[in-house]
């Protein structure tokens, strides 16, 4: 996997025709989805062919997210694809608190390691307001994101910028955590491209990093979003060549003042520049 992969997109796993295809999309992550996307009947098709799937290694990474960790699918989904060599890691949705994740670590991790990572959706209230402990579970998770569509639908929120106050808690308790910043949530509506470049920029805005998608007409958008600019990598390419110069905090030419977080920001912007075409 890219050190800080911009594009994850979601694909049914009771469709391996259209599994295939976002496996050549170019998304830096393919999420195969055995909740949502897959209608109750289909459950246990979409598990085994998710299984043989990924009884051999991708081309790309794979994640797989299982089903409601409360509901009586979660546990046959991680006995069947867990310990794949095709599964790069497995997210956890609705999750809403650290008690979870340390049974699902328990579960999946063996005494040698070498289980997949596991990634937490956090898409109710509950969930948000326990988000700094699931972050800070288990060193098996390795990062959180939001479900918006199933929170928005919680707190009754009708606008979109009633979201903000949670996507802004999330990203802060990701931090704390020591995890990579998350990931925003998916945009629905696949056709409107102008309103996804919009959302991208005000989530960037926030402090995400790269973006879900269900289908893959959004991954150019995304990840244009997300790129930095010249002017940012100018600014980066500045302050990494100041840090390496001097030890500690210091200022800038211009003024402006600069410590370990912001070099570590300014590298992880450099760390993006090769992608840019």
């Amino acid at each position: 996997m890219t050190p800080f992969p911009l594009t994850w997109l979601y694909a049914p796993g009771d469709r391996p025709h259209t599994v295939s295809k976002a496996l050549a999309s170019g998304a830096d992550v393919v999420v195969i989805d055995l909740e949502d996307a897959v209608a109750p009947d289909r459950k246990a098709y979409a598990r085994k062919a998710t299984a043989e799937r990924l009884s051999e290694p991708q081309p790309v990474p794979v994640h797989v997210r299982v089903n409601a960790l409360d509901g009586p699918l979660a546990s046959a989904d991680l006995q069947a694809v867990a310990a794949l060599p095709g599964v790069r890691g497995l997210r956890l949705p609705k999750v809403t608190s650290p008690r979870q994740i340390v049974r699902i670590a328990e579960a999946t991790v063996p005494a040698d390691g070498g289980a997949p990572p596991l990634y937490a959706l956090l898409e109710s209230a509950l969930g948000i307001e326990h988000a700094f402990a699931i972050a800070a579970a288990h060193p098996a998770l390795r990062g959180i994101a939001l479900g918006e569509a199933d929170l928005r639908a919680d707190l009754g929120i009708r606008d979109d910028t009633g979201l903000d106050w949670s996507r802004s808690r999330v990203i802060v308790a990701a931090r704390a955590a020591g995890l990579a910043p998350p990931s925003q949530s998916v945009h629905p509506d696949t056709r409107d491209l102008n309103g996804l470049a919009a959302s991208c920029a005000h989530g960037r805005a926030l402090g995400f990093l790269g973006r879900a998608a269900v289908h893959p007409r959004q991954l150019p958008i995304i990840e244009r979003a997300y790129l930095p600019t010249e002017q940012e990598l100018d600014e980066a390419e500045t302050i990494v060549k100041a840090a390496v110069a001097e030890q500690g905090a210091q200022a800038l030419p211009d003024g402006r003042f600069i410590d370990a977080a912001v070099v570590a920001a300014a590298r992880r912007t450099l760390s993006l520049a090769a992608r840019r075409s």
